[in-house]
């Protein structure tokens, strides 16, 4: 069942405020224990101290059923009433589908906005990605030079194999698609110009062709909307982890980022609704987890609960299906009793062997080998005598020949 929307918001509420108040407590605590001096801060005495390093806070939704069935290369995305990437100093890399020169041209169009141009400090097509980061140290340093990689989302899915486990083994810097296909605009939107960056498609395609790109302003609009929404990374297990705030946020911001993104995968991702959600915690990355909800449920459908006689029922077939496990694998193992043909009724169809009748089978079949035996036996001493007799002689005729 869905949890009351209030009861909810206060839980997280309470829970966003005892997390960030003790990873500030644990953060003044180790910068007052630490010896070592902070390289950020300058000489003069009238400084200010550099703020505290911001950590991320991560949701964990666990589920009673596997989400998907297989892990995506593409991450979804829910919008943040609070994006985690508003300041102006990050630097973001631009990864797009060839040719880069169109995309570098929207970038520095004068309808591009200009904060947002300061920004992007690198835009990088998928040929010269390839060609030029081919080494895990340029890989590396790629990684260290940009704090938010973006890529066109037609290409999203061809990243894994280029950038390898530098960008995508772990961590928050993998790629976030963007949507950079030319679309027409809504009719609440305001008419726009034509877009002169469109690549139009020619009969005979060269190596300067390439996907058509949206104007400036759609450009513009669909990378501050990547921005400001959360990353889900779907694979198929129990629990998947969010990012929805950072320590620097109140606890207000983290509450309203907690119920969006919950709201948001319970309706695109979930299968059954709340039914399928088993737990709800909050946590820091060198935190224990805060329960915010638990489910009263571990089920999913009632079809999957059995009563006390269908629990019988199935206990005891469940016996009796390890009954018959066991007497075959015994009657596999004596072997010969498995190749014994029974007595045959007055029709000809074969008779049902008793233990007693099985027993007086066994012993005629050993007798009857132990006769057989017993001759082979003899027949081969006797062939053995005459084959060393014939020997001898012709040992003998080859002496006095000689």
């Amino acid at each position: 069942m869905a949890p009351e929307s209030t009861a909810l918001t206060v839980k997280v509420l309470k829970a966003s405020t005892a997390l960030l108040s003790h990873i500030r407590t644990t953060a003044q605590s180790t910068a007052a224990s630490s010896n070592k001096k902070s390289l950020l801060t300058n000489s003069s005495p009238s400084s200010t101290p550099p703020p505290e390093d911001t950590e991320p806070i991560w949701l964990v939704l666990t589920t009673k059923k596997h989400i998907v069935s297989q892990k995506r290369l593409k991450p979804s995305k829910i919008p943040l009433p609070h994006s985690l990437n508003t300041s102006p100093e990050t630097s973001i890399c631009l990864i797009i589908a060839d040719p880069q020169r169109t995309f570098k041209d929207v970038v520095a169009h004068p309808s591009f906005p200009t904060e947002l141009g300061k920004r992007v400090s690198k835009v990088i097509g998928v040929s010269k990605l390839k060609a030029k980061y081919k080494s895990f140290e340029s890989r590396r340093q790629l990684k260290s030079e940009h704090d938010i990689i973006l890529a066109d989302s037609r290409i999203i899915t061809m990243l894994p194999p280029i950038l390898g486990k530098t960008f995508y083994g772990g961590g928050t810097k993998r790629p976030i698609p963007v949507n950079l296909e030319p679309y027409s605009p809504k009719q609440n939107d305001a008419p726009e110009k034509p877009n002169p960056f469109s690549v139009v498609k020619k009969t005979k395609p060269t190596k300067e062709d390439g996907k058509p790109v949206a104007s400036p302003q759609q450009c513009a609009k669909e990378i501050e909307r990547a921005l400001g929404c959360a990353l889900v990374h779907l694979s198929p297990a129990a629990t998947t982890s969010v990012r929805v705030g950072l320590s620097t946020f109140a606890p207000a911001q983290v509450a309203e980022n907690v119920a969006a993104v919950v709201n948001g995968m319970v309706e695109k991702h979930v299968t059954h609704g709340w039914r399928n959600v088993k737990a709800i915690h909050l946590k820091g990355p060198n935190t224990m987890a805060l329960p915010i909800w638990l489910a009263e449920e571990l089920w999913v459908d009632e079809a999957d609960i059995l009563g006390a006689e269908e629990a019988e029922e199935a206990k005891r077939l469940a016996g009796q299906k390890g009954k018959k496990r066991k007497g075959r694998a015994l009657t596999e193992g004596q072997g010969e009793q498995l190749r014994i043909e029974g007595p045959r009724d007055a029709s000809g169809k074969k008779r049902k062997l008793e233990d007693a009748d099985l027993g007086a089978e066994m012993k005629e079949r050993r007798e009857k080998l132990r006769k057989q035996k017993a001759e082979v036996r003899e027949a081969e001493e006797k062939l053995g005598r005459d084959g060393d007799g014939k020997v001898k002689r012709r040992k003998k005729k080859s002496v006095e020949a000689a």
